[in-house]
């Protein structure tokens, strides 16, 4: 599957059937199940809008981390612009994730520097088609830091 998934014909059609699937999906269990799950960690991310300030709710690969954060990547699939819920991070760092039948308050963090450098080493072990992702764009893919929220 990272071999399928590293293509450019799955970067064109995979953004406009994954997050559709994993969202009604996710619905129709209760918040208990991901279809993009059985392949990578996910959750269903409900960030504020950038703009509109309207709750949004975005199906999203994860990479969990010792200590209970978890890493979101904005790889767009290799797309050249950042996707909407990273600027709606940015804007609105509170957020809810949602997996598994629970919700839990988070706050992100977007990560540069050392720390940007030594999550995107673990991210590309974790999911190789990550390197393909970001040979394809000129953009800095953004790399968010999850943490609960007390």
């Amino acid at each position: 599957m990272q071999k399928v998934s590293a293509t450019r014909a799955f970067a064109k059609v995979a953004p406009h059937v994954v997050p559709v699937m994993d969202s009604a999906v996710h619905r129709l269990t209760g918040g208990r199940f991901l279809v993009s799950a059985s392949l990578l960690p996910g959750v269903v991310l409900t960030a504020t809008g950038a703009r509109s300030g309207l709750p949004r709710r975005t199906p999203l690969a994860c990479m969990p981390e010792d200590g209970g954060t978890l890493v979101l990547v904005g790889s767009n699939f290799g797309r050249p612009g950042h996707p909407a819920w990273s600027a709606n991070l940015l804007a609105h760092p509170d957020a809810v994730i949602s997996g598994r039948g629970r919700d839990l308050q988070v706050t992100a963090n977007l990560l540069t520097g050392d720390d940007r450098a030594a999550a995107w080493k673990a991210l590309v072990a974790f999911w190789p088609p990550y390197a393909v992702y970001a040979s394809r764009v000129t953009r800095e893919i953004r790399v968010f830091r999850l943490a609960p929220r007390e």
